[in-house]
């Protein structure tokens, strides 16, 4: 699709009536980047919010607030590149003569028209996604992509979209690979945060009997869902909404959790219900630099921990009870 790009360079308290006088003509649909909301994100008002900071996300503090119209390149569209070169203009007059306060500044209110066709990056990323071997055992491979299995692995197929990951991201691969090592034909499974499904597809390729897959995003839960399907693992696996472990009543072999440390923990008082003798807790998307503390916090709830991988900047931890 051909589409035009307005980009309005602003300051905070800049976006609000910017925004309004975008309304008052028909523009709704707008995205805001603004350094406070990261700022706020930072702050960590809870301590599971965030775990691992792209340090180009920190380089984008410094940057000036934007708001960016994205519309449809059509006849009537591109008149409205014109209303908003009109808005801006009443704008910096309205400022400039003191209607929003002496003190206003709405920063440069400068515009940036762009006009771009997305058909040829949209679906750029497939490029770079091929079959990949994640353990002893299992190939990722996406759905439109051919593959060989002349060795006979458990191969995953997939279609994550953009939204979700693709399963070679070490975290992942460092689940499997743990399953792979500690999970038995005939054992139980519950995965905690299933996103896309892999893990829970994994487990029923390796011969879990029973899969259960919780995730809170409902988006997810219905993308695992269709994974399930297309592996033609539904037979034994499924996935369901819910927020790590509340309210969910099953007992599994083991349990697996693709989050972050602090998830982690927090997870770790409730889950041993969850889990049958012997069973195994197998958790990532622990960054290195956390292990120690996670490790010892199992600890404090009583787990044993049986071992620890590392991939990266990345771990996982198995662990019994």
């Amino acid at each position: 699709m051909k589409y035009i790009a307005m980009n309005i360079e602003t300051s905070s308290a800049g976006i609000e009536a910017l925004i309004t006088s975008l309304m008052e003509v028909g523009i709704t649909d707008v995205v805001v980047e603004d350094p406070r909301d990261f700022e706020e994100l930072m702050d960590k008002k809870q301590s599971y919010d965030w775990d691992y900071v792209d340090e180009d996300l920190v380089a984008s503090m410094s940057d000036v607030p934007k708001v960016t119209i994205y519309l449809e390149d059509t006849e009537e569209n591109r008149r409205q590149i014109h209303n908003v070169e009109a808005i801006i203009e009443n704008l910096k007059s309205a400022v400039a003569s003191g209607l929003y306060g002496e003190a206003a500044d709405f920063g440069t209110l400068a515009l940036d028209v762009k006009f771009d066709d997305d058909t040829e990056w949209k679906d750029k990323w497939k490029e770079f996604f091929k079959p990949a071997r994640i353990s002893d055992n299992i190939v990722v491979k996406p759905t439109w992509e051919t593959y060989d299995n002349k060795d006979g692995y458990k191969v995953i197929e997939i279609d994550p979209g953009m939204a979700f990951g693709t399963g070679t991201h070490e975290t992942t691969s460092l689940c499997v690979k743990m399953l792979d090592k500690y999970q038995k034909e005939s054992d139980k499974v519950l995965d905690v945060g299933c996103g896309s499904g892999i893990l829970s597809i994994a487990a029923a390729l390796l011969g879990a009997k029973d899969v259960l897959g919780v995730d809170i995003d409902p988006i997810a839960v219905e993308v695992a869902v269709e994974n399930l399907e297309l592996n033609k693992v539904n037979d034994v696996a499924r996935a369901q909404y819910g927020d790590l472990t509340k309210g969910i009543d099953y007992k599994a072999n083991i349990v697996v959790a693709n989050l972050m440390a602090d998830l982690v923990m927090m997870l770790s008082g409730d889950v041993a219900k969850h889990m049958e003798p012997n069973g195994y807790f197998i958790s990532s998307g622990i960054l290195v630099e956390k292990e120690e503390v996670v490790a010892n916090h199992l600890r404090e709830q009583g787990f044993e921990i049986v071992e620890i991988k590392e991939d990266g900047l990345w771990c996982a931890i198995v662990a019994t009870i």
